[in-house]
This record gives structure tokens, C-alpha cells and sequence, in this order.
């Protein structure tokens, strides 16, 4: 009795499930067609509906029919084929590594196949679509192996954004090298990397179609084993699945489904991550959805959603023939950007926040020695910079040209150098201590202004100006960088206040915000015209050309504040950076203290972002240098990280412009490339 009085009521649900699934199956699908059909009926020429059914019945003339054929139809397919290979790309992803931020954006796919790609562009040999899909399945795949094996599996979602957010600062700043060292060879991959569907024609699409198809089939194949790994490791061993050879299996089948969607349409951002969310919570609640035979098909549909939703939102908004230049990938990386934040107050990291270190104290005798090495040492980077680059100089011309009786030659080279020399280093200190006190405040030893939003901020506050006022001044443009840190920072402060400044609250909504400001840069660099666009291209590179003594300035006062209120407070300092209860017990207001340094940071990351352009990574490694030099009483770090920081911004920018000389690399490139190395062992060391 007891089994039969219980079997109508196991069955009812079971069944419930599978309807339920195939009602919401439909309406995606319905859902998806009325877009595709929404989507071709847009676009610059007056080809609306009755002429599209025309030219689909072989009636319309002949201008209508061409129009359709290989503008719009193209166009739609590709939308089609782009989010159906990214959504299920990123809901195998996120299986495997069972974590809910796993996807092409971030494990670095997507910078990967860009830099490959870039590398193969600066050789200025022209290569096939299939032989450029070749080249970026490998860069995509390189990349997402070395954010997986950083993160490990599991881990945490921090571990995992800050690893593939770390490799995507360093390999972009590699890439945007090559765009500005081989400016012809390289024509149009920075607007490709925006994302587009425009295609002319169905070439493209019939050519990436196969590998979208073996793809599929290959990971429908592997869906009983990735539904076995989600059981944990050891229990999908003990049902006999090989729980390596399928992990690798599933990430090589995922990275050639970006790799097609890549070719095809250059980066959408951000489809791969949130497809997969809006499916698991139908998962939840219809059982069907819970298998990966499913649950991936599913998310094809809703990844093929949110692209074609998105064109068909761009050219609703925009006009259409400003649409025409808006790549879809910057509406998805916003959309994503939100969606991102959104997930950041749900998220709860697995891996926990980092254990706070030890006060460690070192002897005044380290400090007063590593002190006046580090001084000498900013003394000789100086003059180095000072001396060094396209024209070299002799200590005799400065020396002359300081009394006024340099020829005019060595007084145009001075005159320009000089102010390049005084930005870097005060940009360098500014960072180095901003970086200090968040790293203070949030006790969290990778946290920094780049990573953490705030540098982007103001990077989209400064490049706006830039590309409507041309001529605004230092001034204004740090007044526009520091309004657009403001936003940026009680964006991310505020939120990550409600957990306490939480290390995965706090790193993830300071990746939105960084994404959500980049995709805006984007789109404000490729609609100005060409001379503002490749003027912010150089200022965002980090870029101390073309500065003058006034533009440095805003940053000397803003740096001369902050390094005496960090000095007068370096107690606080000392004791916020320590735990929670500490500063309560000795009676100080946590709260205050905590908005005061955090502001102050802002202040000073957005003036050195004015002043320098956007360069990363020195708020990272000046103070953990610091601290690892002299312990860490705020009292030793703040002056050491302060000069640790000029000599590692001015040693980047005598490099950038002597290295390759007459050509330039920006300061914030070979920081890049310095920082993300150190970034990546970081990761490591604490995962040990």
C-alpha cells in the first residue's frame, strides 16, 4: 500500500518536468524566431517586412533581393550561430570547472585568440578564414589553460576572475602593442575585437559552420560524463569516468566553439556567461534542464537570444546609420557588465576570503638601507630617462640647457622629455600608494585600483573627454577622470560595503564595472573620428607623450595630500589592516575610516590616470614589494611603496620609448607586461 499510495505522486512531477520543459523550449524558440525575423527587417536601407518576404519568394527587385540576401540574412545567421556556439561554450565550461563564472570572457579566451590573432596580422602575411580560426583555437585554448590551472577546480569564483581578468590586462596590453607598432598590418582588429555579426555574404557563416557542428556533437557525445563530474571527482571515478581526459575533452570542444564564434564575428562578450545563468534556474525547477544533453541545447537558444536581442535593441535605439558602426559586442559586454554585478551580491566564494597577515617588523636598519638603495636608484632612473631615448643626451646638455645656454636642438629635446620624466614618476607613487591604502582597507593583498574598477573609471571620465572636447586641458581632463572614478569607485565601494568588503564581493562587481567601462571606451573610440580616436588609443596605452609640466600639476598637489594624511593616519592605517575588531576595541569608527582612505585612493588613481594614462598593475606590486622589503608598519610601506612605484613606471616608460626607438610603447604596456607575470605567481603562491 505504501508503494502504491506513493507512486501517483512521484510520477504527476516527473511528468509536469518534461512538459514544463518543452513548453519553455518552445516559447525560447518562438522567442528566437520573431527576433530573427525583427532583426532582418532593420538596417540602413528602406527594406522592410513586405519586401523581405519578397525577396524570400524570389519576387522582390532586384536591389530589395541583394540587400537581403547578402546583408541581412548573413547578419541574422551569424547572430544565430554566434550565441548558440557561446552559450553552450560557456554552460560546458562552467560544468567542468563547476563554477558559475567559468566562460570565454573569463578564462581569457577571447584575449587569447585576440593576441594570436594580432601576432599573425603583424607578419602582414594574409591568411584564409579557416587558417585564422586555426590560429586563435590555439591562442583561445593556451589562454584558458593557464587560467584554469591558476584557478583550479572549484576554487572559487575570485580565484578564477582574478586569474583570467590578470591574463586579460597582460595579453591585451601585448596586442595593443602590436596595433600601435604595426598600424597598417594590423588595420581594423581593434574595431574587430569589439564584436561584430555584419557579414557580406554567407561565405563566412557556411565555412565556421562545420566546426560549430562538431562541436555540438562532440560535447552531446561527452554529456553523460560531464554530468558525472558535476557529482564531484571521486564519484564520477567511481561510476568509471575519466575525470581528466573529459575535463580536457570538454574544454578543447568549448575553446573550438568560441574559437568559430571568434572567427566569424570577433569577441561578443559576456554571452558565455549569462546564458548559462538564465538556464539554472529553469534547471532548478524542470528536471529535464538538470542534464548536460538538454541544458546545453537550452543555453545555444538563449546565448542565440541575447545576441540577436541585442543587435535588434542597438538598431532600435541608435540610429541606423550610427548602428551600422556599433559592433554587437560592445551592447552584449555591457548587458553582461550588469549582469555581472547583479550575480556579485549572490555569488558566495567557496574558497573564502584570504587569512590576514601578521604585522611583521623588520629592524629600522633594513628599512633606512633598502630606503637610501631605493633613492639612489630613483636618482639614476631619473637622470637614465632624462638622457635616454630617440635623441640621446649628454649630463653636459642638461647641465646647459639648466643655465640657459643649450642649443636649440637640445632644448626642444629637454623641453619635451623632461615633463615625461616628472609625470612618470609622480603617476608611479600615486598608484603605488593608492594601491597601499586599498590594499589596507579591504585586507586584501590583490586587490588594486585597475583590478578592482576604479582606473577604468576613470579611463571612460578622461577618454570622454578626449573624444567630444579635443582641446580640453590637464584640468579638465582630470576633473573628467576623477567624476568618472567617483562613479565607478561608490559603485563598487558601496556594494562591496554591504558584505564587509568581502574579497569576492568586491572583486567581482570591480570587474563589471571595469568591463562595463571598457565596452563604453569602446564604443566612444570607435564612433569619434579618427585623429580622437587614435589620440585616446595613445593616451590609454599609458602614454606620456606629449605632456607638459602643467598637466603634472593636479597629480603633484593630489600626491603631496595623500602622502600626508597616509603618514599622519599610518596608525589607522596599521590597525584597519589587521581585522575587525581591533580598531572597534581602541574606539575608532571603522566605517569613516574606511570611505576616508577609499576616497582618497580614488583621488589619487584618477589624477595619475589624467596625468599618465591608464597603467596597471603598479598599485599591485609596489606594496606588496614594500611589505615584503621592510614588514608591514604603514610607517616603512607607504615610503617605499611610493618609490618603488616611480622607479617602476619611469623605468617602464624609458623602455617604451628607447627599446624600439623612434617608434613608442606606452608606459602602461610594459607594466602590463611586467605586472601580469607577478600577478599570475601571486595566485599561485596563495593557492599553495
Amino acid at each position: 500500500m505504501a508503494v502504491t499510495a506513493t507512486t501517483p505522486a512521484i510520477r504527476p512531477p516527473a511528468t509536469t518536468s518534461r512538459t514544463g520543459a518543452a513548453a519553455v523550449t518552445a516559447a525560447l524558440v518562438l522567442l528566437v524566431a520573431a527576433l530573427a525575423v525583427v532583426d532582418i527587417t532593420q538596417g540602413t536601407a528602406a527594406v522592410g517586412a513586405p519586401e523581405v518576404w519578397k525577396a524570400l519568394t524570389g519576387r522582390a527587385e532586384t536591389g530589395d533581393a541583394s540587400v537581403v540576401i547578402a546583408s541581412r540574412l548573413p547578419r541574422m545567421t551569424a547572430g544565430l550561430f554566434v550565441g548558440a556556439v557561446l552559450g553552450m561554450a560557456g554552460a560546458v565550461l562552467q560544468a567542468v570547472s563547476r563554477n558559475v563564472l567559468a566562460s570565454p570572457d573569463t578564462l581569457a579566451v577571447n584575449a587569447g585568440s585576440y593576441v594570436a590573432l594580432a601576432l599573425a596580422a603583424a607578419t602582414g602575411v594574409s591568411l584564409p578564414l579557416f587558417a585564422t580560426s586555426g590560429i586563435a583555437f590555439v591562442g583561445g585554448l593556451a589562454a584558458a589553460a593557464v587560467v584554469l590551472g591558476l584557478s583550479g577546480l572549484g576554487a572559487g569564483t575570485v580565484r578564477l576572475v582574478l586569474a583570467g581578468s590578470a591574463l586579460t590586462l597582460g595579453l591585451t596590453a601585448v596586442t595593443e602593442g602590436l596595433l600601435l607598432l604595426f598600424p597598417q598590418e594590423t588595420e581594423g582588429i581593434y574595431k574587430w575585437n569589439q564584436g561584430s555579426i555584419g557579414q557580406n555574404g554567407f561565405d563566412a557563416v557556411l565555412q565556421m559552420a562545420p566546426i560549430g557542428l562538431v562541436g555540438l556533437l562532440g560535447l552531446i557525445l561527452l554529456a553523460r560524463r560531464v554530468d558525472a563530474l558535476a557529482l564531484g571527482d571521486d564519484a564520477a571515478r567511481g561510476v568509471g569516468v575519466p575525470v581528466r581526459s573529459t575535463r580536457v575533452t570538454a574544454v578543447v570542444l568549448a575553446a573550438l566553439l568560441s574559437t568559430a564564434a571568434v572567427s566569424l564575428a570577433g569577441p561578443i562578450g559576456f554571452v558565455g556567461l549569462c546564458a548559462p545563468a538564465l538556464v539554472r534556474p529553469l534547471a532548478r525547477r524542470f528536471r529535464a534542464f538538470t542534464r548536460s544533453r538538454a541544458r546545453l541545447p537550452f543555453a545555444g537558444l538563449t546565448g542565440a537570444a541575447l545576441v540577436l536581442g541585442s543587435d535588434v535593441l542597438l538598431r532600435a535605439v541608435v540610429s541606423p546609420d550610427a548602428a551600422v558602426g556599433v559592433p554587437t559586442g560592445v551592447v552584449t559586454s555591457l548587458v553582461g557588465a550588469v549582469f555581472l554585478i547583479v550575480m556579485a551580491a549572490r555569488v558566495k566564494d567557496t574558497a573564502g576570503a584570504a587569512p590576514a597577515d601578521r604585522l611583521r617588523i623588520r629592524s629600522r636598519a633594513v628599512f633606512l638601507t633598502t630606503t637610501a638603495v631605493l633613492v639612489v636608484l630613483l636618482v639614476a632612473v631619473s637622470i637614465a630617462a632624462i638622457l635616454l631615448g630617440d635623441s640621446k643626451l649628454l649630463l653636459g646638455d642638461v647641465v646647459n640647457w639648466a643655465q640657459g645656454r643649450a642649443g636649440q636642438t637640445v632644448s626642444f629635446v629637454l623641453d619635451t622629455r623632461l615633463p615625461r620624466v616628472v609625470a612618470a614618476l609622480l603617476a608611479g607613487a600615486a598608484l603605488a600608494l593608492a594601491g597601499t591604502l586599498i590594499q589596507a582597507v579591504t585586507r586584501n593583498p590583490l586587490a588594486e585600483p585597475g583590478i578592482l574598477g576604479v582606473t577604468n573609471g576613470a579611463a571612460l571620465g578622461a577618454v570622454i573627454l578626449v573624444t567630444t572636447v579635443p582641446l580640453a586641458g590637464s584640468w579638465s581632463i582630470a576633473a573628467g577622470a576623477f567624476a568618472g572614478a567617483a562613479v565607478s569607485s561608490a559603485l563598487v565601494f558601496g556594494l562591496a560595503a554591504r558584505g564587509g568588503f568581502q574579497q569576492n564581493r568586491l572583486v567581482l562587481v570591480g570587474f563589471g564595472v571595469a568591463t562595463g567601462a571598457s565596452a563604453v571606451i569602446s564604443l566612444l573610440i570607435i564612433l569619434t573620428d579618427p585623429f580622437n580616436a587614435t589620440k585616446a588609443l595613445t593616451w590609454l596605452s599609458g602614454s606620456t607623450y606629449g605632456r607638459s609640466l602643467s598637466d603634472a600639476m593636479p597629480l603633484l598637489a593630489v600626491l603631496a595630500v595623500g602622502l600626508a594624511v597616509a603618514v599622519a593616519r599610518r596608525t589607522e592605517l596599521d590597525l584597519v589592516s589587521l581585522d575587525e575588531d581591533t580598531p572597534r576595541l581602541l574606539g575608532l569608527n571603522l566605517g569613516r575610516g574606511r570611505l576616508g582612505f577609499l576616497l582618497l585612493s580614488v583621488l589619487l588613481s584618477s589624477a595619475a590616470v589624467a596625468a599618465a594614462g591608464t597603467i596597471g598593475f603598479v598599485g599591485l606590486v609596489a606594496p606588496h614589494a614594500a611589505r615584503a622589503l621592510v614588514g608591514r608598519q604603514h610607517v616603512r610601506v607607504i615610503p617605499v611603496a611610493v618609490l618603488l612605484g616611480a622607479i617602476l613606471v619611469c623605468t617602464a616608460d624609458v623602455a617604451g620609448r628607447t627599446v624600439i626607438a623612434p617608434a613608442q610603447l606606452g608606459a602602461g604596456l610594459m607594466t602590463a607586461v611586467i605586472g601580469t607575470p607577478y600577478f599570475l605567481y601571486l595566485l599561485v603562491r596563495s593557492r599553495r
